[in-house]
């Protein structure tokens, strides 16, 4: 009976208290560890970027997309953080790009702030970019020896995938590479967004083809340089572009090289090269 009423006391204690009508703080396991970002409005529409470089919009617009930002550190080591590494790698592509001029350029962030992984890839379908190019730092974990660049497309069934719900949630109210989709068939919309997903898709393997020729000898790549995902960042049905893993932050001479001077100089030559023979073979192909 002792043993009993030994643990029926807290209930009966609590229980009384609770019938008082007494407010009891409950301490929950985690409250410390949740991280909570504030996300703007549905309804609000997205803040755009500036448009650095020529005042002419016959010019080719790239934007440049740093990774993470803001409590969104990306991958980290002791020394390093994804969301500052890619943010210098992306103002030295920017300077590099406006420095020999030719091409317009815009940045989804150019300070450490948080951006919602969707509206990036909106960002580009709203300023009308030609380009897209989301630069990113990886992990690998406690593996050691990993390291060097990869370059992402998107998948062929999550291009397809976006394509049809894309097609689903555009209808009667979008222009799609040139073609005005409004008041089209449903059926007919979804033929022409899947052709046109296609198409984006080819010419962002062609820039990613690019990016591995131009950086040979150059950038420091990994043994499989060339890959393919179903990242929601490149699901832009007419805007191509990539996703570059540029290397990994947990390895000491890959995140010194990409934080470096010296280093963000190399990639943004590389990267500038690919850019402008890219456009050079779209103009040719026009």
């Amino acid at each position: 009976m002792q043993i009993g009423l030994l643990f029926a006391f807290p209930v009966l204690l609590l229980a009384g208290l609770y019938a008082l009508g007494a407010s009891i703080p409950v301490p929950v396991l985690g409250r410390d560890y949740v991280l909570r970002v504030a996300l703007a409005d549905g309804a609000e529409t997205i803040g755009l970027p500036e448009i650095e470089g020529p005042d002419d919009a016959s010019r080719p617009l790239v934007l440049i997309d740093p990774g993470h930002g803001g409590p969104d550190l990306g991958a980290t080591s002791e020394d390093y953080m994804e969301k500052t590494i890619v943010l210098g790698l992306a103002r030295a592509l920017r300077d590099a790009l406006l420095e020999e001029g030719g091409v317009r350029v815009a940045m989804t962030r150019d300070e450490d702030r948080f951006i919602v992984l969707e509206e990036r890839a909106e960002i580009a379908r709203e300023l009308g970019a030609d380009l897209f190019l989301s630069i990113h730092a990886d992990s690998a974990g406690d593996l050691e020896g990993v390291a060097g660049a990869t370059i992402y497309t998107l998948s062929e069934t999550a291009s397809s995938e976006a394509a049809a719900r894309f097609a689903e949630r555009e209808n009667d109210a979008d222009i799609i590479n040139g073609i005005d989709l409004s008041g089209q068939d449903e059926a007919v919309n979804a033929i022409l967004v899947e052709l046109s997903q296609r198409r984006t898709s080819e010419r962002s393997v062609e820039f990613a083809e690019l990016i591995e020729r131009e950086g040979e000898g150059t950038l420091v790549f990994h043994p499989q340089a060339r890959r393919s995902a179903a990242l929601a960042v490149l699901r832009a049905p007419d805007v191509p572009g990539v996703l570059f893993e540029s290397g990994f932050v947990t390895n000491p001479e890959d995140a010194q090289r990409l934080a470096s001077e010296e280093g963000q100089q190399r990639f943004a030559e590389v990267m500038a090269r690919a850019i402008r023979v890219y456009f050079a073979r779209q103009l040719a192909e026009t």
